[in-house]
């Protein structure tokens, strides 16, 4: 089970609501995946009007639990205005924090990543950062009252998969306690896999899924692929070598004259 503030989950996979091709193939692609959280936007949720309560009643129908987010903010204001009106909407403590800071990458603004987090966890809020791989803005998270953190391992969306292992197995090696999961740039179940291997707990996902040909089968591919991770994170698996290793031992060997 995986301990995150308040709640004991079984799935590993938290999987976004954005972008998917229809209402109901998000609805199949929670339902392949087993996840038991999915990320909702504020901003998606309010633009659709009747259409965003539509969208809403089908995600609680699902089961699911309910992380909103604050996509799309560039200031601790407007970060901070946006969770206020989540726990309005959802009726949740819950909150995925994302400040962003540049408009290429989709880099988080550490600095208003913190101050937010700090004004939030003071209100109440249970806070999901999204955040980089710096160990140091990790330690102000914690500082500020968070209790989970959300590590990318390459921008949003790019679909790259870990681009720098070593800082996130430094991440992961320095916060052996606390809940971990990887959130954006994940493209492949071999991405997730991988992570998983390193000892993260958990990992978000939205766009490999969403923007998948098949976003249903690609939901429940990622869904084994975290499950492989986890069981050869706990095998403890083999590290690499830089000379060969024969499997079959050459002492006692037959000898043909």
């Amino acid at each position: 089970m995986l301990q995150l503030y308040d709640a004991s989950v079984q799935s590993r996979l938290l999987l976004g609501t954005a972008r998917y091709p229809s209402p109901a193939i998000l609805a199949e692609a929670v339902r392949r995946s087993k996840t038991e959280i999915v990320t909702v936007s504020l901003r998606r949720e309010t633009a659709g009007g009747k259409a965003g309560g539509a969208f809403f009643e089908m995600i609680r129908a699902l089961g699911v639990r309910v992380l909103p987010n604050t996509a799309g903010c560039h200031s601790v204001q407007e970060a901070v205005l946006t969770a206020k009106m989540a726990r309005d909407v959802f009726r949740t403590d819950w909150i995925k924090l994302e400040v962003i800071g540049h408009h290429d990458t989709l880099q988080p603004d550490v600095f208003g990543l913190v101050e937010a987090a700090r004004i939030l966890t003071a209100e109440g809020f249970q806070v999901f950062p999204y955040t980089t791989d710096d160990l140091v803005v990790a330690e102000k998270l914690l500082e500020a009252g968070c209790r989970v953190l959300m590590p990318w391992c390459a921008p949003i969306g790019s679909a790259m998969g870990p681009v720098n292992p070593q800082a996130l197995r430094s991440f992961r090696a320095q916060f052996p306690d606390v809940p971990l999961i990887v959130d954006a740039g994940i493209g492949r179940p071999s991405h997730a896999a991988t992570v998983m291997e390193l000892g993260y707990d958990a990992v978000l996902l939205n766009t490999a899924v969403a923007n998948a040909g098949d976003p249903a089968a690609m939901a429940e591919a990622f869904a084994l692929a975290l499950e492989a991770g986890r069981l050869a994170h706990a095998a403890r698996p083999l590290e690499p070598r830089d000379m060969a290793v024969p499997s079959t031992p050459v002492i006692g060997k037959a000898v043909f004259a």
